[in-house]
């Protein structure tokens, strides 16, 4: 079992002995989970596959993996931007289903980037993820990361001003 695997289980085992211990209010029922939507099954891929690289808060780290908070959906207004979700390295080469990296890139990008999900978005599928990840980046990855997101952040604040305009 690697490294990464053994440390990302025992923090999922430490936040599972954390619920079970949770605050309990003056009735004594128990107290509301701050952050319900880090409890599923696409919690615990990321938990067990994502997070020892991109952090609990999909920061990162500056040396070694991208930035995920406020950023990951922001390919999606890219040409491009969809398919390199799948491809990089990371992702393709996942041990995940198709069907169940599917569901977690598609959690990764509401959990991380509500912000930015375009409205015309449609949830990767696993036939898609199955299809993109027999071609998956290496050496190009930064590169087309930086291109992409140039990209996308003109797109964005393009529709920002549109929005502003049409508003008006």
């Amino acid at each position: 079992m690697k490294l990464s695997r053994v440390v990302a289980t025992f923090l999922l085992a430490m936040q599972c002995l954390a619920s079970a211990s949770q605050p309990t209010d003056a009735a004594g029922a128990a107290a509301p989970v701050a952050n319900t939507r880090d409890s599923g099954p696409e919690w615990q891929s990321w938990v067990l596959n994502c997070q020892g690289c991109h952090r609990a808060d999909g920061q990162g780290t500056q040396d070694s993996s991208s930035v995920l908070a406020d950023t990951v959906a922001r390919f999606l207004w890219a040409p491009g931007g969809r398919d390199y979700l799948i491809q990089v390295p990371g992702v393709a080469s996942s041990e995940l289903s198709d069907e169940d990296l599917a569901n977690l890139v598609n959690w990764m990008l509401v959990r991380f980037d509500k912000q930015h999900v375009p409205e015309s978005f449609a949830p990767y599928t696993a036939a898609e993820v199955g299809r993109l990840r027999q071609r998956p980046l290496r050496l190009e990855a930064p590169r087309i990361r930086a291109q992409l997101l140039n990209h996308a952040n003109s797109q964005i604040v393009a529709a920002a001003r549109s929005k502003l305009l049409a508003d008006k």
